[in-house]
């Protein structure tokens, strides 16, 4: 497994300049035409969301008081709830908007037809399966990653890739501890 913590990952500008992207993975790394890629964006100011033709996306609002997401025709949706998944296609062309201010969100996107992936959000223990890739982002206490017995805190997590087969879990420590688990699965 691969620990992270979202505010020492580099941030890369936006070209709209309304806002930025801290990657956590993207598989293959480096690659254009990666097969699967999650992030933590800071949206600082409404405007339009990038589109990305031919993946499947899924936002989750990590902090702020939300953010509205516009495709004419297709829906409008308001996310205000921490840890509440919502997925749609990276072909429509979106504008956000950010009704109280700024906001964080975990951006995960798959490969349309390569690869498919849920996010759950989880106060439970959170077995890595084999074949599988995965992120957990702890949103709040304090979770273990093992078989390293790492110690993860809000804003930091792990993630594997399918071809590592890591094995293990990721357990909560205290009581209040709530995550959001990503399960990336590839088609063969």
């Amino acid at each position: 497994m691969h620990r992270f913590d979202v505010e020492t990952l580099p941030a890369g500008r936006w070209r709209n300049g309304g806002g930025a992207t801290r990657e956590i993975a993207s598989r293959p790394a480096g690659a254009d035409d990666f097969g699967w890629r999650a992030s933590v964006a800071d949206i600082g100011r409404g405007g339009p969301f990038s589109e990305f033709p031919g993946v499947d996306r899924t936002l989750t609002l990590l902090s702020g008081d939300g953010v509205r997401l516009r495709c004419p025709g297709v829906f409008d949706r308001l996310l205000t709830g921490v840890g509440e998944p919502f997925g749609f296609s990276g072909d429509l062309a979106l504008d956000a908007e950010l009704p109280s201010g700024p906001c964080r969100v975990l951006n995960l996107m798959v490969r349309r037809g390569r690869w498919t992936a849920r996010v759950d959000r989880s106060d439970h223990t959170v077995e890595v399966l084999p074949g599988r890739a995965g992120v957990v982002y702890a949103l709040r206490g304090s979770w273990r990653a093992d078989p390293s017995h790492t110690v993860l805190t809000a804003g930091q997590g792990v993630w594997w890739d399918a071809d590592e087969a890591p094995g293990g879990a990721v357990a909560p420590l205290s009581p209040d501890a709530v995550a959001l688990w990503a399960d990336v699965t590839p088609l063969r």
